[in-house]
């Protein structure tokens, strides 16, 4: 029975991310935009290595994970040579030590002690660690990341850090039952990150608005997202 429930867990990932991928190209088209300028982030939070492989054997390039520990455990067992590993979770500063240089980009970057420690640790490592700022778009008191009103002094100041290159923004909107609604918080998330973009700063680039879960990755896409983060939609529900 545990190989039959495999491969039809593997079939069910298979279809699931042919499935997601004609709707970002979809919804990217309904806007104008090309699918390609969409990458597909897996989120493997609770995922066995042996399903997210399958999702990496079948074209996946990124994968992100939330907790570091659940990372490290699993990273002896995947194949990520021709993926990228993403931490999307929130990061508390006794943890970075651990997972600097194990993950490509920390894509949930929201305070300057939090990148004070990044780029010490990344320094002592002799890299730099590509990041992205986290805000809090809904300014929800329940959510982590960076109140807006916050947003242009961090980056000024995390632009004078040695060992820390920020890469884009990162956001979670709040849950909405209209789309109008969540269209308003994607919209505005894509202005700010435009508006950033248009400055020029020194030591941020802004390449990368990560915005976009299983609920609504479509209406990100539709409003300029360049990375949607997807787990459930991929691999079915959690199982914790």
């Amino acid at each position: 029975m545990r190989e039959l429930s495999v491969e039809k867990r593997f079939s069910d990932i298979d279809h699931n991310i042919e499935i997601i991928r004609e709707k970002i190209y979809k919804a990217a088209s309904s806007a104008g935009r090309k699918a390609e300028e969409v990458t597909l982030m897996a989120v493997t939070k609770t995922v066995d290595p042996i399903f997210i492989n399958r999702a990496i054997e079948n074209g996946i390039t990124l994968i992100g994970e939330n907790k570091v520990q659940e990372f490290m455990s699993k990273k002896p067992f995947l194949k990520l040579e021709n993926c990228e590993a993403h931490l999307i979770g929130h990061l508390q500063t006794n943890k970075v030590k651990q997972i600097v240089s194990e993950v490509s980009m920390i894509q949930s970057l929201d305070s300057l002690k939090l990148a004070k420690e990044i780029s010490k640790r990344s320094l002592e490592k002799g890299i730099v660690t590509p990041c992205l700022i986290e805000v809090n778009i809904g300014e929800e008191e329940s959510k982590t990341g960076l109140g807006l009103s916050s947003l242009e002094e961090l980056l000024a100041e995390v632009a004078q850090l040695e060992g820390v290159s920020v890469r884009g923004l990162m956001t979670i909107p709040p849950i909405c039952d209209d789309e109008k609604e969540l269209d308003k918080y994607f919209s505005k998330m894509h202005k700010i990150f435009v508006d950033i973009k248009s400055e020029k700063l020194d030591n941020i680039d802004m390449s990368i608005l990560s915005m976009g879960m299983s609920a609504d990755y479509e209406a990100a896409v539709r409003n300029g997202s360049t990375l949607v983060r997807v787990g459930s939609s991929i691999f079915g529900e959690r199982i914790y």
